[in-house]
């Protein structure tokens, strides 16, 4: 069995000391998926959503969110990041969002990556609620995460 990182000795929660490791270049990409009833689809293809531009507020969000992660999962390191970028697709079930996250560091950036696509998610959620009381917000997983030596 691999041993935990993220607990001591005595099996307390623990943030792991990254101080020894070198920086690296890092890079994860991650996905989800909301499903939507074709009259939200038509609604926010028309951009008649009463409360804006679905997916552009949906996208700046998952920036902010992917942004704020250190701040959200207890144990995450906060971290130089260099780049969020999140992208919508509108398609006849609902929105498919992937972002991609980077970094200069010494530990992985899969977390703001994940984070940005769930507060996106969260996003659209919010801005379709008044007017779809089925959606469902699925498939959030990292796609990929890379790391080179600089």
């Amino acid at each position: 069995m691999t041993e935990l990182s993220h607990i001591d000795e005595k099996g307390k929660a623990n943030m792991v000391d990254v101080g020894q490791k070198p920086d690296q270049q890092r890079r994860a990409k991650a996905e989800g998926f909301i499903s939507l009833s074709v009259e939200t689809v038509n609604l926010i293809r028309q951009n008649q959503m009463k409360k804006g531009d679905v997916l552009t507020i949906a996208e700046i969000a998952g920036i902010q969110g992917g942004k704020k992660t250190s701040e959200l999962i207890p144990l995450c390191h906060p971290l130089a990041i260099t780049k969020i970028d999140v992208k919508t697709e509108l398609t006849d079930e609902g929105v498919k969002i992937v972002s991609e996250a980077r970094c200069i560091g010494k530990t992985g950036i899969e977390m703001e990556a994940l984070t940005a696509v769930s507060v996106a998610l969260l996003t659209v959620y919010d801005m379709c609620k008044a007017v779809d009381k089925n959606m469902a917000i699925s498939g959030i997983h990292l796609i990929e995460k890379t790391k080179q030596d600089i």
